[in-house]
């Protein structure tokens, strides 16, 4: 059986997204009329070699259109420079002509002139490119170099060979290159050569500099510049800064100039004034410094001087005490305080005073606390003083109610309810708790109990 078409048009060689026909009301497949043509598509069996070949159905004769266009464009540049040359030799032989008087070496060159002239008609549509040769730089014969920035003319002496001091000037010999003067001693107008330094600040050197600070600068603060990624872009931002920068520093000129006047364009001052004489004397040095006579100007500071807030008569840090600042007028250690004058320093050394006797009482007051501890402690067991005089008779119970409490402790099902207790331990019940009381350092507890 025959496949479907896979479009409205009838084509089977694409689909209706790649269609290129005007959309029909109903598709082909419906209506059976006006079926489109299938493409041709031509299929290359290729091997590995040939599907990755870069000139695979390139055609080498439309290489002749791009040798046409070059040989137009150099022919229309020689007819150029022809046409140059001849404006220049007419324009020079009709200045000539105009001469009233004329010598006979005029004449003559006015006749190699047209000579000239004549052969440049005749040789128009010659080649003679080859005909001037150019000498290169920095070299004797005008031979072809190679790199010429730190090579020499094989005539002068070479720069290491100028001082033969090992101390002298450092001689690298991979970049062939010394910064400093090997011969910082000798006279300026009889040296040819001064080191390499000379070139890195001169010519356009500096400009290059202040072009990779402007990026470096620049990118510190936020521009996405970058002097080895983008120099172009990086020299056209930096020529953008100058124009930028000159026209505001013409702006503000302007603007200072229309404040206050322009004292050059001022009519000039008096004779009187400006010869004035005065009684003060002035001492100089050989550099024109004043020595004597006029004081040295203090460096005016950064910060804010001999500011003033919240009605204070001094300035915050002109008082210092227990570590902290604070106002000489009201000797106060907060910041945003107000000045409270003399009262304050008043009220604050009555605080002094007395926190000072408040000190002073709970120094006198401090031997109570400890005596009523020492009680305790006597009481609840330390060392049993030598001068303890205990009751036989209350000894004697306390014992008793010792060996009652211990029966209890035996057999707590005897234990009654309403027991009440008595907090306060007396020296005898102690000494009785201690006697009565089971010491497992004694050798004999086993055979007590």
């Amino acid at each position: 059986g025959t496949s479907m078409p896979r479009d409205p048009c009838g084509a089977m060689t694409h689909d209706s997204k790649s269609c290129m026909e005007r959309p029909r009301k109903l598709a082909a497949k419906w209506t059976n009329k006006h079926i489109a043509p299938d493409e041709k598509i031509e299929t290359f069996e290729l091997d590995y070699d040939g599907k990755r070949d870069r000139w695979n159905g390139y055609d080498a004769s439309s290489y002749a259109r791009v040798i046409e266009r070059y040989e137009a464009r150099d022919e229309a540049r020689r007819k150029f420079l022809k046409e140059e040359q001849l404006k220049k030799l007419e324009a020079k032989n009709g200045n000539k002509d105009g001469e009233d008087e004329v010598r006979d070496e005029d004449v003559e060159d006015g006749d190699e002139d047209e000579l000239k002239v004549d052969e440049a008609k005749v040789d128009e549509s010659k080649q003679m490119d080859f005909a001037k040769v150019e000498k290169r730089v920095r070299t004797t014969g005008g031979g072809s170099t190679g790199t010429v920035r730190n090579l020499r003319i094989r005539e002068d002496t070479a720069k290491y060979l100028l001082n033969l001091d090992v101390n002298s000037s450092y001689y690298d010999p991979k970049t062939r290159s010394m910064r400093e003067d090997p011969l910082p001693d000798m006279d300026p107008n009889e040296k040819f050569y001064v080191g390499d330094n000379q070139n890195r600040i001169s010519g356009q050197a500096l400009d290059f500099k202040q072009l990779n600070i402007h990026a470096w600068e620049a990118f510190d603060k936020g521009q996405d510049i970058h002097m080895q990624a983008a120099p172009s872009q990086a020299e056209l931002l930096f020529k953008n800064y100058k124009v930028v920068k000159d026209k505001l520093k013409s702006r503000m000129k302007e603007t200072v100039m229309e404040k206050y006047g322009n004292a050059a364009s001022e009519e000039a001052l008096p004779r009187e004034l400006l010869l004035g004489q005065s009684e003060r004397e002035v001492e100089y040095d050989r550099a024109g410094r004043i020595i004597k006579g006029q004081e040295a100007a203090l460096p005016k500071s950064k910060y804010e001087e001999d500011v003033y807030i919240n009605n204070h008569t001094s300035v915050w840090g002109s008082w210092w005490r227990d570590h902290q600042w604070g106002y000489k007028c009201c000797k106060q250690t907060l910041r945003n305080s107000y000045c409270t004058g003399s009262a304050g320093i008043e009220a604050a050394e009555a605080a002094t005073d007395l926190m000072k006797a408040n000190l002073a009482r709970k120094e006198v007051t401090d031997d109570k606390p400890i005596q009523r501890e020492e009680k305790h402690l006597v009481t609840w067991g330390t060392d049993v003083p030598a001068d303890l005089v205990l009751d036989k008779k209350m000894l004697a119970e306390a014992l008793k109610k010792e060996d009652e409490r211990k029966k209890e402790e035996k057999d707590e099902r005897k234990r009654k309810y309403n027991v009440k207790w008595n907090d306060e331990v007396t020296a005898e019940e102690m000494e009785a708790y201690r006697m009565k009381r089971s010491h497992l350092e004694d050798p004999l507890n086993d055979f007590i109990h």
